[in-house]
């Protein structure tokens, strides 16, 4: 046995042979991979093998896709058969609202290239006569995917892997993980079997290795504890049922009828496909409890739960109005396993937290379709620095250390309840909040705010009406324009025309400082460092050249920054902060990083009445002109005192409008909102959302992270070239230069339908049906009248005037490239002196 590998792959379930699969192909010859017990023996072997294309997420479309496409090559190069049925999935719709989803989905799936097409009820009964159909809207069909074996599948990647070189070590448990500075010393012990439990036995060995990959599926709670991190995949428990023979469809595939794909009835919470005969029924039911929150008992192997049918009544009760021929087929076989999620349901795939070296690929409630895209995209991030796809949001770090078991298991039942609910693009899950809140929490509530979640925290989406009637729905979602659209409207004409304010507070905030500071700063972002009292934006890139954060820069003084960044990404930001510091403070000299995002609170004031409710509440000896342009200009910052606030004021307004950001103390926060409150009256001051926050930035054009700016495109691409000093050196300049320009972000005016609006997941065609680009932003636009987007084309396109078509609703509708900043083009409003 191997005790020195390149890297080393702890799970032997369809993700981590993927993995030790596609390391090896991507040229790392030095790669084994370790099981506890024996290969697919945790969640792989109980999986019912379905490979559903359907995601909202684009890069968990691309690992879809890539693992459906790679299946079907498995036989030719290993000589297993990797029981791959293309019979298609069959998605349908009770609803209108159920249509709506699958014409947003459709439209995501078109930017990954995923084939797909709508049917009437009438065709699906042409084509599965036993399906019933009076009662449905239509279906969303895909040919391409179907089912697989999960065990075939797993044991062809293994062989596959085998066949590259990769040693694959049954029996050893992963138990202890020591960094020595350059690589990990693994200490496995060899497991026996006693008693048909699996028990440790005294033969130890210690693997050093590069690079770990955890792929521990159900026992990542395990691993955290053995990492001494935080990883919030719990398992729920998943039922399945599998039925007798039906005669019915026996008799009907014997005269030659096609298998049926498998049939999703999402509005009954349920799956239904063939299997030799009978039907296999699967559901997402409410009431699913997660199970494992602290680790797997010894005594759990390939092991199974009791089955709980009460709870699956109703389901199996519609699968028999959705194929009637099956009331009669007796019940065969059950599974109730655990199925690892995640709060959000997407897998946690990257780099470890506070870890050097060690990846993680844990959380996959989808790991059958998603081990071969997986496997192929977390290679290309350990050989290559980066994968050809942004993988943020798959990101471990997504989640910080606020979070904890409680939490995970709580949104982890709810995520899995909701695999077959409405997934609205403007849906808030309930479960476990409110949970970080600012301190004027309560006095928005009190107001009408309308919470959102970020990071854990609460952030008002919008503000609605107080004198609602009882039965006003403040939660109505929509894949249209949803109840909360109106106020939204209102919120940002008030920005536009008078003054609003917004609670900021989630912003991420870092305080970085030292004598190596300035020199770290300079190296580590691609704009020039603003002067003492100025600010800056600016990015981080990868070493690929592709950018991995935004930053505002608030210079304090010669060698002290804050740095201010995205509300959603404080450990991700953080984490990618401090290893830099780390790395470079024998070159640069000492520098000290802080995460003080808790410790101040952030109200945005925008509008070109916000500088006179500023100036009734500024303790100044000439309170006229402290914030007029010569003392305060754009884009600088001041320390100022509003009323009893010491408040370090910054101009700059992410909605394009005049306007401070106003960093406060958090204790203080209270005391400025009332202050605000009372004095903005006077001006008829607003309260404001993020959800108008967000359609004024796109009508100045300004890019947000985890959209318009991302790991898979460079500055220059986000055509951000005035952010970027290409005569100094930084981080990931070299290969910036080399990328060149490939596809370009600009700004889109859309004559979209009356009650829509794109969500920014919509592709973009040329007039003769030519898909060149996709949304990456979309909204509605108060100043223009009609709606906005932001997103990538080919860079040939990306001119002022060019006349493109987005995919909404399942139809095109006219869009045309716009200037930069369409809103105030010159930025005179933003600057504007008084």
């Amino acid at each position: 046995m191997k005790t020195h590998v390149k890297a080393l792959v702890v799970g032997g379930g369809a993700v981590g042979t993927s993995i030790a699969y596609h390391l090896a192909k991507a040229g790392w010859s030095d790669v084994m991979l370790l099981e506890r017990d024996e290969l697919t023996s945790g969640s792989t072997w109980h999986a019912a093998g379905l490979l559903p294309y359907f995601n909202m997420s684009f890069a968990t479309t691309h690992i879809h896709d890539y693992s459906i496409k790679f299946y079907k090559t498995l036989e030719a190069e290993t000589g297993l058969n990797a029981g791959f049925s293309v019979v298609g999935n069959l998605r349908m719709a009770q609803t209108d609202e159920r249509m709506d989803e699958y014409m947003l989905y459709a439209t995501t799936a078109e930017t990954c290239g995923v084939p797909y097409e709508f049917l009437t009820p009438d065709q699906i009964k042409q084509r599965w006569p036993l399906i019933r159909t009076e009662d449905l809207k239509g279906a969303l069909y895909h040919n391409t995917d179907g089912y697989i074996n999960p065990a075939d599948v797993t044991q062809a990647m293994a062989k596959g892997a085998r066949q590259r070189g990769v040693a694959i070590e049954r029996r050893w448990q992963a138990d202890a993980f020591h960094w020595t500075g350059s690589a990990w010393e693994v200490t496995a012990t060899r497991m026996v079997e006693k008693g048909g439990n699996l028990v440790a036995s005294d033969e130890q060995i210690v693997i050093t290795a590069e690079n770990v990959v955890t792929a521990s599926g159900n026992h990542a709670q395990t691993t955290a504890r053995k990492l001494g991190i935080k990883i919030p995949a719990i398992p729920v428990e998943h039922q399945f049922i599998v039925l007798d023979q039906d005669p019915t469809l026996m008799k009907y595939r014997a005269e030659g009828g096609r298998e049926h794909p498998v049939v999703r009835d999402a509005d009954a919470q349920s799956y239904v496909r063939e299997e030799r005969g009978g039907w296999i029924l699967g559901v997402y039911e409410r009431g699913a409890p997660a199970c494992f929150e602290y680790g797997v008992p010894d005594s759990f192997r390939a092991d199974l739960f009791p089955l709980d049918l009460e709870r699956i009544e109703g389901q199996y009760m519609a699968m028999i109005h959705r194929v009637p021929s099956c009331e009669d087929s007796g019940l065969k076989d059950d599974f109730n396993g655990p199925i690892c999620y995640t709060p959000d349901g997407n897998p946690l795939v990257g780099p470890a937290p506070g870890l050097r070296n060690m990846w993680l690929a844990e959380g996959f409630s989808f790991g059958i379709t998603a081990a071969g895209g997986t496997g192929y995209y977390l290679a290309q991030m350990m050989v290559n620095g980066e994968a050809e796809i942004d993988m943020a949001s798959l990101d471990p770090k997504r989640y910080g250390n606020w979070m904890t078991t409680e939490y995970a298991a709580r949104k982890n039942e709810e995520c899995y309840e909701h695999v077959y609910i409405l997934h609205h693009p403007d849906e808030e899950r309930p479960a476990c909040r409110p949970l970080r809140t600012a301190p004027a929490y309560d006095r928005q509530k009190a107001l009408g705010a309308q919470f959102g979640h970020v990071n854990g925290w609460e952030r008002p989406n919008y503000y609605g009406p107080l004198d609602a009637p009882e039965n006003f729905d403040h939660d109505a979602r929509s894949f249209r324009r949803g109840g909360w659209w109106q106020y939204a409207v209102e919120e940002a004409k008030a920005i536009r025309e008078g003054v609003g304010l917004i609670d900021a507070s989630a912003f991420t905030k870092h305080l970085v400082e030292g004598p190596g500071a300035t020199q770290f700063l300079d190296w580590f972002t691609c704009n020039k460092l603003p002067r003492v009292g100025r600010i800056n934006l600016t990015y981080a890139l990868t070493g690929q050249g592709t950018t991995r954060t935004e930053y505002t820069i608030v210079r304090l003084a010669e060698d002290r920054y804050y740095l201010v960044s995205a509300g959603a990404w404080t450990a991700y930001d953080g984490d990618y902060l401090r290893k830099a510091i780390e790395d470079k403070i024998p070159e640069f000299g000492w520098i000290s990083c802080h995460d003080v995002t808790t410790q101040w609170g952030v109200f945005a004031i925008a509008g070109p009445k916000s500088r006179d409710v500023l100036k009734e509440i500024v303790k100044d000896a000439d309170p006229a002109t402290v914030l007029g342009n010569k003392r305060f200009p754009w884009l600088s910052m001041r320390h100022i005192e509003l009323g009893m606030v010491p408040t370090m004021a910054i101009r700059v307004a992410y909605t394009g409008e005049l306007g401070w950001e106003l960093h406060h103390p958090i204790e203080m926060q209270n005391n400025l909102w009332d202050q605000l409150m009372k004095t903005g009256a006077k001006h008829g001051l607003k309260l404001v959302g993020a959800r108008a926050q967000n359609w004024l930035r796109q009508e100045k054009s300004y890019r947000a992270f985890g959209n318009e700016l991302g790991r898979d495109a460079t500055p220059l691409e986000a055509d951000l070239p005035r952010f970027v000093d290409l005569t100094k050196d930084f981080h990931g300049k070299a290969r910036l230069e080399e990328t060149g320009v490939r596809s370009k972000c600009c700004t889109l005016l859309i004559d979209g339908p009356a009650d829509a609006d794109p969500w920014g997941r919509e592709a973009l065609y040329l007039e003769d049906g030519t898909r060149v680009g996709r949304l990456t932003s979309g909204g509605y636009s108060v100043h223009f009248g009609k709606s906005i987007g932001m997103g990538y084309v080919r860079p040939d396109l990306a001119v002022p005037g060019q006349k493109l078509k987005v995919k909404m609703l399942n139809a095109l509708w006219d869009a045309t490239v716009t200037e930069d900043s369409p809103y105030d083009p010159s930025n005179a409003v933003i600057r504007k002196d008084g």
